[in-house]
C-alpha cells in the first residue's frame, strides 16, 4: 500500500471568485479517456530526462484531464519526488502518488484555496472549481464514532487519528477526496503497465474519501446545526459535493477490472456502506439532487 503525504495548511492570500453554474437533472459525470491508446513509443523513448514530455504526451492520448493538470503544474518544483525514473513502468505505477499531489499543489496553492474560507478543486480538463465556500467547520475525527468497522482503518489512523490531521475540517476533507480523484485514473489509464504495489489503494483511497465525507455532512447536520445551515445554502458547494459523488462512481466503475492491481476487496465493501440508506439520504439532502443506484451510479435520476 501506498502511503501518501499528509495535508498541511498553506499560507493564504485572497483569490478571485470564479462563478460555477450547476448542471439540470438529471446529468452524468464523464469525461474523456481511451485507456488503449497506443503509448508503446512512448515507452520505448522514455528516459529519465524526458519525463515530463512523456507525462504531457502519454495522458494527451490516453486521459486528458492529466495532461491538463500536468501543463498547469509544469513549473512545480516538487515532481521530483513523486516521480519514478527508473523505467516506463515505473515511472507509470508513480503515477498515483504524482497526480494525487500534484493536485494538492494546484487545489491548495495560495492564489486558490484560503485555508478552511474557501477552496478549489481541479475535476477535469475543462472544469475547475474555484473559490468554493467552506465556512470552516469542526474536526473531522467527529465522524469516527459513525464508522463502525475496519474496513478503512489504515486511513482512519492517518487522517482521523492523528493528533494533527484529526483536527482538519471540511476543507481536508474535500482536498484529499479531490486528490484521490485525480490519482485513481492517472493509474486506471495505464494499468497494463503497473507491475507493483505503488498503486495498490488507488480505488480504497477514493471509496474510503468518500466515506468521509458523507460522515462529515451527517455529523453537520446532527451536531452542528447553525454549520449545516451554511453550507447546506451554499450552492457551489453542493454541486462539488454532488459532483465528487457521481465522479467516484465513475472511476470506481471504469477501474473495477484492475481490483487487485489498484485496490483491495475492501474497496467494493466501503463503496457498498456509501450507498447505505442514511448515506444516500444525506447526499440526496444536501444536494438536491436524486442519484442513480443502478448499473448508471454516475448519473443523476
Amino acid at each position: 500500500m501506498t502511503v501518501l503525504l499528509a495535508l498541511a495548511p498553506a499560507a493564504t492570500t485572497i483569490a478571485a471568485a470564479a462563478p460555477v453554474t450547476r448542471s439540470a437533472a438529471p446529468y452524468c459525470y464523464e469525461e474523456p479517456s481511451q485507456p488503449t491508446a497506443d503509448v508503446s513509443d512512448l515507452k520505448a523513448r522514455f528516459t529519465s530526462a524526458n519525463w515530463m514530455q512523456t507525462l504531457q504526451a502519454m495522458y494527451q492520448r490516453r486521459w486528458p484531464s492529466g495532461q491538463g493538470l500536468a501543463v498547469a503544474q509544469v513549473r512545480d518544483q516538487y515532481w521530483n519526488q513523486f516521480v519514478q525514473k527508473n523505467s516506463f513502468e515505473a515511472f507509470a505505477e508513480s503515477m498515483m502518488v504524482a497526480i494525487h499531489e500534484e493536485t494538492h499543489m494546484w487545489d491548495l496553492d495560495p492564489a486558490r484555496t484560503r485555508w478552511n474560507v474557501y477552496t478549489a478543486a481541479w475535476i477535469n480538463a475543462s472544469r475547475q472549481d474555484t473559490t468554493v465556500p467552506l465556512y470552516d467547520g469542526f474536526p473531522r475525527k467527529e465522524i469516527l464514532p459513525l464508522i463502525k468497522d475496519r474496513l478503512s482503518d489504515s486511513m482512519d489512523g492517518i487522517y482521523l487519528r492523528d493528533q494533527t490531521q484529526g483536527e482538519y475540517h471540511l476543507q481536508g476533507v474535500l482536498a484529499e477526496l479531490n486528490a484521490g480523484l485525480m490519482g485513481l485514473p492517472a493509474v486506471t489509464v495505464v494499468q497494463e503497465y503497473i507491475k507493483g504495489i505503488g498503486a495498490s489503494n488507488a480505488r480504497d483511497i477514493a471509496a474510503t474519501n468518500l466515506r468521509y465525507l458523507l460522515l462529515y455532512l451527517r455529523v453537520a447536520k446532527d451536531r452542528h446545526p447553525d454549520y449545516w445551515t451554511k453550507i447546506k445554502n451554499e450552492p457551489k458547494l453542493r454541486t462539488l459535493v454532488l459532483t465528487q459523488w457521481l465522479r467516484t462512481a465513475y472511476w470506481l466503475e471504469k477501474s473495477a477490472p484492475y481490483t487487485g492491481k489498484l485496490g483491495g476487496p475492501n474497496a467494493d465493501k466501503i463503496t457498498q456502506t456509501n450507498y447505505a440508506p442514511e448515506n444516500l439520504a444525506i447526499l440526496e439532502e444536501f444536494t438536491g439532487a436524486r442519484v442513480r443506484t443502478d448499473a448508471q451510479k454516475n448519473c443523476t435520476i
